[in-house]
């Protein structure tokens, strides 16, 4: 599909937060600048503003590799995997343990080896415009089908 503007990947991600639980995963694949963090803020905000909460700033965690994100009973975790070479480099941050109850967030997963069972892939392109980008969505478990609902 193509994402003709920023207001259209707003409307994209409000789609997304709408059906967005605990335990979900987004992962968000492609080159730099294309427009991943300012998906996640949009994603964010729109979480927010359906809590009843003021907007706030959502930077990329590229230096940090994660910012939370507290939003009533949910807890946003965005990391970013940019700056990691090797898989062993992530044991160390628990992504996935058992007892974590929060959604994830995550730039550059390439190295994530671990089947999730609720996961949306958000592949992002450049497209012919400088205003336009090329957006490809492929879900599992309960993500399946909902490229559909776009």
């Amino acid at each position: 599909m193509i994402v003709k503007s920023l207001d259209h990947l707003n409307l994209i991600s409000k789609k997304i937060s709408d059906h967005l639980s605990k335990k979900d995963c987004i992962f968000l694949i492609g080159e730099i600048g294309v427009g991943k963090t300012t998906f996640t803020r949009n994603l964010i905000n729109n979480l927010q503003e359906a809590k009843d909460l003021k907007p706030t700033e959502v930077l990329s965690p590229t230096f940090n590799l994660l910012y939370e994100y507290d939003i009533k009973d949910l807890k946003i975790m965005h990391y970013d995997f940019y700056r990691i070479k090797e898989s062993k480099e992530l044991n160390h941050l628990g992504l996935f343990s058992e007892d974590q109850d929060t959604i994830k967030i995550i730039e550059w997963p390439d190295l994530i080896k671990t089947p999730l069972k609720d996961k949306l892939e958000i592949y992002l392109n450049y497209a012919a415009s400088d205003d336009e980008r090329e957006m490809k969505i492929v879900g599992f478990g309960k993500w399946k089908n909902f490229k559909n609902e776009l």
